[in-house]
């Protein structure tokens, strides 16, 4: 596999100096000054890849070309926010660019409720809290119909949550569910959260996943003009927030999207700590099932807690999800490409939401974007890729 780390650009308190000592050849960037929905132009694309190729690295993944708000509910700006994608698409290609991971995920992207879970080490972790998630959306959003989302129970814990918390406490959450992503285009109070909520009103599911297919179906033909894999991230938590629905959550909605623009250039983003935080979700099958069409690896790992709902940032090669099962799919999946002679036989794979340790509690970086976490879970897969690689023998 190809070893990358996102970078969010020159604002990143990690240098591109600092990565490359960390044995990442490849890096994942976006240009995040650019807002969602406008044309990247080729020579602001062009800049951000020579700084990396004269820092003796290359921009191996576009993480990511953001998919506007009015493509994801129907708005009126769908037409020109779906035609400068492809635009930029174009222009991404023109570069030379080959992989663009992106997101479907309504108004908020990954959610957590909190930045600093300390684990038994005494390094941090983030963590999303179920009955936090509640208290947040019942009593501080104050979300119209927010009940109905949960269960007698749930409400009253929730409410128990708010009832024993302090303010500082509750200040921690609400400054954590609205905290945009690193380097984010996009972030919120609490009344631009309801008022972009209240977009998506009485839009379903189905609507949502057939918004999906309209965006599939006039941008794949422009990545497959351009030689560009796209790779749909999953939801993060797979499971619906804020009564948005969510529709890249498990191996149906896999399968749903890729016949929905039947394409090499309609692919997938495997993060396992994604789909791993719904324990029905099977991530060694979903890679094996669907490897031909995985182009990107996000390889985290989460502890589902004995609620079932809650989970927390686990080390990458531990928490619940088999991690050496899927780096043995991928490093097959990398070994019938190779002998196929198939272009892309090499899948670039990132750690992702390393825990803050060592001189990561005395420096600033972005929440789950720390430096020594990153580096210790690199070290960790590439560790587990190389047994692997030296003992699998292609079929």
């Amino acid at each position: 596999m190809e070893h990358t780390w996102r970078w969010f650009g020159p604002d990143d308190p990690i240098s591109l100096a600092e990565i490359r000592q960390t044995d990442a050849t490849g890096i994942v960037t976006a240009l995040h000054h650019i807002p969602n929905g406008e044309v990247w132009p080729i020579e602001e694309i062009q800049k951000r890849k020579t700084v990396i190729e004269d820092a003796g690295l290359v921009w191996s993944v576009v993480e990511s070309v953001p998919v506007h708000e009015h493509i994801k509910w129907g708005g009126p700006e769908q037409d020109r926010a779906i035609a400068n994608y492809a635009h930029t698409l174009r222009n991404l290609g023109a570069v030379g660019l080959k992989t663009v991971c992106y997101n479907f995920m309504p108004v908020i992207d990954w959610a957590r409720t909190d930045q600093r879970y300390e684990l038994p080490n005494g390094a941090f972790a983030m963590r999303f809290d179920f009955i936090a998630h509640a208290a947040f959306d019942l009593f501080i959003l104050k979300r119209e119909d927010a009940a109905a989302d949960y269960t007698p129970d749930e409400a009253d814990r929730a409410r128990e949550f708010v009832d024993t918390a302090d303010e500082q406490t509750l200040a921690l959450l609400k400054d954590t569910v609205l905290l945009g992503l690193p380097g984010a285009e996009e972030s919120y109070d609490l009344d631009s959260l309801r008022a972009s909520l209240a977009l998506y009103d009485g839009l379903s599911a189905q609507d949502l996943r057939e918004n999906l297919a309209v965006f599939l179906r006039s941008v794949v033909p422009a990545a497959e003009e351009s030689g560009i894999r796209l790779a749909i991230h999953p939801d993060d938590p797979p499971r619906p927030l804020f009564g948005l629905p969510r529709v890249v959550s498990n191996a149906d909605d896999a399968q749903w999207l890729l016949d929905a623009a039947p394409s090499w250039a309609n692919g997938l983003t495997m993060c396992v700590g994604s789909y791993g935080s719904v324990a029905t979700n099977d991530v060694v099958e979903m890679t094996r099932r669907f490897a031909d069409r995985i182009y990107f690896a996000h390889l985290r790992n989460v502890t589902i807690e004995e609620d079932g709902k809650s989970f927390f940032e686990d080390g990458h090669i531990d928490g619940g999800s088999d991690m050496v099962g899927v780096i043995r799919e991928l490093v097959l999946e990398e070994q019938r490409r190779a002998a196929a002679g198939e272009d892309a036989a090499v899948i670039p794979m990132r750690p992702d939401h390393g825990h803050f340790l060592l001189d990561d509690l005395t420096r600033r970086t972005y929440p789950g974007y720390a430096l020594v976490g990153r580096l210790k879970g690199l070290a960790q897969l590439r560790g587990v890729e190389l047994a692997l690689t030296q003992t699998l023998v292609p079929a």
